[in-house]
């Protein structure tokens, strides 16, 4: 069997945890369709997975191979497969991990096309971001014009989309991010950037309806106290928040569930220049352990996607 590279994660720890290795080559199973990946997203899971912080979540049978979401184009495909084909350029989720792999074995159902005029690197950095901020923004309920919403870790993948989405809704658009990057976050569409790297969020906002939490830590701490009476807030860091919230406070833990429909939509958005997807920096496959790291450590605007042609 042929084998190829791929990224895995032999022990729960730090950088040293993870190192690229060669695994045997997947076969696609009935429904699903290989992918020879072209490029691949680099999401704060990633570290969060290599250290254990969500082992009792998501528990694995170690090594695996790390990696959420993917771009590439279809190599083989399996029994009754109807929607894709051989040569088809397509991104998604992995579906679980597994995707930072020169080929990977995908559900059909989760994949989306490559808008024409979007290259493999542009594609990568969609279908966590912008789809698990649009879920995120709609999980406590509707959004209503007007509404107040707070969004940490606004300059990040996640938070820029949700920044955007938010604003088309037609709310009142709080966000917070480091000073260095407020007139970014500011170009998105938010109506105040709060620089946490300057001042404390809860001195200068409060009565929010909706808080949208992809920090966590001491930062969902404070926000109970920010919040609206009715309010709610939505984590994706934190998932204790509905067992540690504070009496009478409601609080949802989001996860992430595939939707090629929407991030077909919204990919072709982003190619018409409808929205607007940074991506903070493109690193080789070897830099894949560092990078990692450096998502751990260093706050930049937008994804850090790795190109598997580097």
């Amino acid at each position: 069997m042929n084998t190829i590279r791929a990224l895995q994660l032999n022990e729960y720890g730090g950088p040293q945890s993870i190192g690229v290795a060669s695994i045997d080559a997947p076969s696609p199973a009935p429904g699903q369709v290989l992918v020879r990946v072209h490029a691949a997203g680099i999401n704060g899971l990633d570290w969060k997975v290599r250290e254990g912080y969500v082992r009792d979540v998501f528990p694995l049978d170690l090594p695996t191979v790390l990696g959420i979401e993917l771009a590439g184009t279809v190599e083989a495909v399996g029994e009754g497969v109807t929607a894709l084909k051989v040569g088809d350029r397509v991104m998604g989720p992995r579906g679980g991990l597994g995707a930072y792999a020169d080929l990977v074995a995908v559900d059909e159902a989760i994949l989306s096309r490559i808008p024409p005029s979007m290259n493999f690197v542009e594609a990568a950095a969609l279908p966590v971001a912008a789809i698990a901020a649009w879920q995120s923004l709609h999980h406590a309920g509707p959004i209503r014009a007007g509404q107040r919403i707070l969004i940490h870790g606004a300059a990040g993948g996640v938070g820029g989309f949700a920044v955007q989405f938010a604003r088309r809704a037609g709310a009142e658009v709080f966000a917070t991010a480091r000073a260095a990057h407020r007139d970014e976050v500011l170009a998105l569409g938010a109506d105040h950037v709060i620089a946490y790297d300057q001042e404390d969020f809860e001195q200068t906002v409060a009565n929010i309806d909706l808080v949208l939490d992809y920090v966590g830590g001491e930062v969902l701490d404070r926000s109970w106290s920010v919040l609206a009476d009715d309010g709610a807030i939505v984590s994706s860091a934190s998932p204790a928040i509905a067992s540690t919230a504070p009496a009478g406070r409601r609080g949802l833990w989001f996860v992430n569930t595939p939707d090629a429909a929407r991030l077909e939509t919204i990919a072709n958005e982003v190619a018409d220049g409808q929205l607007r997807s940074r991506i903070a920096a493109t690193v080789p496959f070897d830099d894949l352990p560092a990078a990692i790291e450096r998502n751990r450590t260093a706050s930049q605007p937008g994804k850090t996607v790795v190109d598997f042609s580097l």
